[in-house]
């Protein structure tokens, strides 16, 4: 199809890597080495940035890639302020965290605040996203397992966190090994940067700068503390059926990306 890499490309960030006109951060999850000597497909799942910003150019790419299901974790005030418009795909909106107005979220920045430094406030913070709000989590992967046979995008805001942490559960469940789950998590940090150094400069201040600093970290071993974490806990399939994913909808992931 066209402008999707073939199956023998090699398992590098370039040969994932998309250019969809209007986004920053996107690439298939297709390449990735897995533990039993297998490599995840490509054109089965795409990660990205929010679609909403795409130019014509760039809805064009997404189309012509294959894309036939969008799952947009984005919170609802976020898709409220961002209405939906008739675009040429379906999109099931599954925000997997709650708006910003809960109070979870001063708890949440304070454990973040008091961690000693980027790798490990980050990990904090996505630790207490699995916790707090495993329904949404799976509801996302199960909207994944479900969408028609071609190539379904993940998306949030920026394509880091929220799409970052389904990323690494769809990974894992395909049999990504850690470190290379980390690896990728870890490119957004640069993909992002047009946009995410100058929030950084705009802030009033040291304290506020160093703040912007954190959220905008991308640190690989953050990812591995979490999934790690994950896996002294039972690991990602026994998370994802404790959020109530069948075991129908983990063997569709694991078929979908190892097609």
């Amino acid at each position: 199809m066209a402008g999707r890499p073939s199956p023998q490309s090699p398992p590098d960030a370039a040969s994932r890597a998309l250019a969809w006109e209007g986004c920053l951060n996107v690439r298939d999850l297709g390449g990735h080495p897995t533990e039993d000597g297998g490599t995840t497909a490509y054109g089965a799942v795409v990660r990205a940035d929010s679609v909403r910003r795409l130019s014509a150019a760039g809805w064009e790419a997404l189309v012509s890639y294959g894309v036939e299901r969008i799952v947009d974790l984005r919170f609802r005030d976020e898709l409220e302020a961002d209405p939906p418009a008739e675009v040429p795909v379906e999109v099931v909106h599954v925000p997997v965290l709650p708006d910003p107005v809960s109070p979870d979220w001063p708890e949440i920045s304070r454990l973040a605040d008091a961690a000693p430094d980027e790798a490990s406030a980050t990990a904090t913070v996505y630790l207490e996203f699995l916790r707090r709000y495993r329904a949404g989590f799976g509801a996302a992967v199960s909207a994944v397992a479900t969408a028609p046979p071609r190539a379904v995008v993940v998306h949030c805001m920026v394509g880091k966190d929220r799409t970052g942490l389904v990323a690494a559960l769809l990974l894992r469940l395909a049999g990504v090994p850690v470190e290379h789950v980390a690896a990728d998590y870890a490119l957004s940090a640069a993909n992002l940067a047009a946009i995410s150094e100058p929030w950084v400069e705009e802030a009033q201040d040291e304290a506020e700068r160093r703040r912007r600093r954190r959220m905008i970290a991308t640190p690989e071993r953050a990812m591995v503390t979490v999934l790690e974490e994950l896996g002294r806990a039972g690991g990602e399939e026994e998370y994802l059926r404790g959020a109530g994913v069948p075991a129908a909808h983990l063997a569709a992931v694991r078929a979908r990306l190892r097609a």
